[in-house]
């Protein structure tokens, strides 16, 4: 009965041993996986790297360390969310003063973009970017991320995006080619005259359905025809119905302006 007893025991002992092996494999298993989506820091050479680029293309306007001069602001504490977007949109390094609110392709290499942002990063903190799970939209409310677009951004960037006019001469630019990525910087870090949504403001989730719904938009088709802004069509028909009046308002007055010359040289 001893023995008995011992064997029990001792299977008992065997039974949790396992049960904690387990639990640790699943464990390593999850934390494995965070620590693989997760990007690695950047290396001491990465940054050496984009300091060097930095000095070469960036330093004539934001000085030698970043520091800012009399034409162009200081980027330490920016963070790399800020650079990231500004590189890989093409609005810096800027050619001229003033042209750094126009997209263009980007005049850096991929890894020069990098180098440059963890350059920039590591003089001191602020927005970081963002990690590709921070941006998907998978399972995304695209319905909500259109009320969110229409009370905070279609009033620079247009009902569908597609951008417009501002004051003081400034422009709110086109949507139609922003990655996911670059849409989550600038509502992070408010670029030029964007304004800072803040995670606070408007929460990751909410962005990824401001993002989720200005990327749906670009593959639904418009059957009204030359489009206006996707304002609907009572907006539409009234556009071509002042046009039309207008087009009769003036073939009135050629007509009439028409037949008092006739009248002249027949007298």
């Amino acid at each position: 009965m001893s023995f008995t007893w011992r064997r029990r025991r001792a299977a008992s002992y065997f039974v949790v041993l396992l049960g904690l092996v387990l639990v640790g494999a699943v464990y390593a298993t999850i934390t494995g996986s965070a620590e693989a989506a997760t990007p690695s820091a950047p290396s001491s050479a990465q940054i050496a790297k984009g300091r060097q680029i930095f000095q070469q293309t960036c330093s004539s306007c934001h000085g030698l360390q970043a520091q800012g001069t009399a034409v162009a602001p200081s980027l330490i504490g920016v963070g790399s969310a800020a650079v990231d977007f500004q590189v890989s949109t093409g609005r810096m390094p800027a050619k001229e003063p003033g042209a750094e609110n126009d997209r263009k392709p980007p005049a850096l290499t991929k890894e020069e973009q990098r180098a440059v942002t963890a350059y920039v990063a590591s003089l001191a903190g602020g927005p970081a970017m963002p990690t590709p799970a921070e941006v998907s939209t998978a399972g995304a409310n695209t319905g909500l991320g259109q009320q969110l677009f229409t009370a905070d951004c279609a009033q620079c960037h247009n009902f569908d995006g597609a951008g417009g006019a501002l004051t003081q001469g400034k422009s709110a630019p086109a949507l139609t080619e922003s990655t996911p990525t670059q849409m989550y910087e600038a509502m992070l870090t408010g670029p030029e005259a964007m304004p800072v949504f803040n995670n606070t403001t408007i929460t990751p989730q909410e962005k990824r359905d401001i993002i989720s719904f200005v990327t749906g938009t670009r593959a639904e088709p418009n059957p009204g025809g030359f489009s206006l802004g996707r304002v609907g069509p009572v907006t539409e028909g009234l556009v071509a119905f002042l046009g039309l009046l207008l087009f009769m308002v003036l073939a009135s007055m050629w007509i009439t302006a028409k037949h008092r010359k006739t009248e002249t040289t027949d007298e």
